[in-house]
Formats: structure tokens, sequence, C-alpha cells
């Protein structure tokens, strides 16, 4: 099992897509963290815009950026087994490999290893740049308060089952534009609507599960947002990755593959 772990490893190293998603990955953190710097304390046209660095719901928000690319990394797992199915990858590890299960379950180790990976990659990208952020604008510098801990350890756990959640979409679609399309389209527009429309939905998504994790609870000085505990969060969102783990373990197994 081990040497099948590292084979899937390599194979997601060989290639520079994993380089392109970590490159949006933290793009999409930089734009958070920019939005938290620009808007914290500020007032617009006579109004208040985001509560200052002094509240502890502005400081969580600039380190729940660090979870704002858990997208591209769902799209990392669904080109890496629709890519298996369009090159015909796939057919050489299963028949190399004494059954299916196998193969299937070091994917899905590797991947949420690599998702694990991508969310310490972007919470050191965060950390870099919120600190001297905060310490500019008179915040909080202390990686201990306001569920920092929480949050931070929260992205990390969001990127690994969000690569999960991305093999799943991807073994049961296949075809790997229309995954894409899926995801992009799941998570950025109906995912969005619901939060903001029927709140009471959201919460339960896999979006809510994220901002029950990373402590974002309301849009800064907005509406408050219906919102798990931490720890209902939590296991929302594991749940949705063994769901999809689950998904692409049987819908790969039981297919045929040619």
């Amino acid at each position: 099992m081990i040497r099948l772990i590292q084979a899937e490893l390599l194979k997601i190293r060989s290639t520079r897509m994993w380089l392109g998603m970590l490159a949006l990955s933290l793009g999409f953190t930089l734009l958070g963290l920019g939005f938290f710097i620009a808007l914290a304390g500020v007032e617009m046209n006579g109004q208040p815009g985001l509560p200052p660095v002094t509240d502890p719901e502005t400081v969580r928000g600039f380190y729940a950026s660090a979870s704002g690319g858990v997208l591209f990394m769902m799209i990392l797992g669904i080109i890496g087994i629709t890519g298996e199915y369009r090159h015909q990858t796939i057919t050489q590890a299963f028949l190399t490999t004494p059954g299916r299960n196998r193969v299937l379950i070091a994917k899905l180790i590797s991947y949420s290893l690599f998702g694990a990976a991508f969310g310490v990659a972007n919470v050191v990208f965060t950390v870099a740049i919120a600190l001297p952020a905060l310490a500019i604008k008179g915040g909080s510098t202390s990686l201990l308060d306001h569920d920092v801990p929480i949050i931070l350890g929260g992205t990390v756990l969001a990127m690994a089952l969000y690569a999960l959640v991305g093999l799943g979409l991807g073994a049961l679609i296949r075809n790997q534009v229309a995954a894409i399309i899926v995801a992009v389209g799941w998570t950025q527009l109906v995912e969005s609507l619901l939060t903001v429309l029927v709140p009471s939905v959201g919460q339960w998504l896999p979006v809510g599960a994220v901002r029950a994790i990373t402590r974002v609870t309301g849009f800064g000085g907005g509406a408050e947002l219906d919102t798990l505990p931490v720890w209902g969060g939590t296991l929302l969102l594991l749940g949705y990755g063994l769901a999809f783990a689950a998904i692409a373990t049987v819908t790969t197994v039981r297919r045929d593959i040619t």
C-alpha cells in the first residue's frame, strides 16, 4: 500500500497542474486578504464598511481567507481521476495491482495528503501576510486568540477533504470538463445563492461546513448567517469527504473501465 501511495503522489507531482492549482488557490487567498486589508475599519460613503481590526470577527476573517482556494483542490481531485479515464492509464493501474480497491484507497489517501499540504501552504501564506497587516493596522498579532488555531487547522482539514470531494465527483461524472463545470457552478453559484437566500439550508452544504470551521458568521457588519458550531462543521465536512470517497470507490470498482 505504501508503494501505491508513493506512486500516486509521484503521478500528482509529475505534471505542472498541481502548481497551477496551488497558484490559483494562493491567488484567491490573496484576494480575500486584500479585501480585509483594504476595507477593515474604513467608512464608505459615510457608512461603516468592515469592522476595525480590533474586532475579533475581522481578525477571524483575515485568517479565514486561507480557505478561499478550496475549489482548486477539488478541481485537482477531479483532474486526478478523470485524467486516468481520459488517457486510459487507470486500466494499466488496475491490471498491475490486484484489487481495484487498493488503487482507489491509495489515490484517496494520496490526494487527501496533497490537499493537506495545499492547506499548509495557504495557511503559511496567509499568516505571512495577515500578521504584518494586522500589526500595521493595530490589530492582534497573536495566533492563539480569536479562534485562530481552529481556523488555520480547519483550513488544512477542508483542503484535504475537498480533494476527496473532487475525486468522488470526477469518478461519478468521468468527463473532465463536465465535472469541473459542475464543481465551479455548484460552489460559486448554487451554494452561494442558497447561503444568502436560504441560510438554514446553506449551513448544511460543504461551504457552510467550511464557514463553521473557519468561524465566518457574516459578511463583516452585515447580517449574521446561520452557522453550525465548529464541531458540527467538522463532522459535516468529514461526512461529505467520506461520502464522496465512497462514491469514488463504488463507481470505479463497479463500472467498466474500457
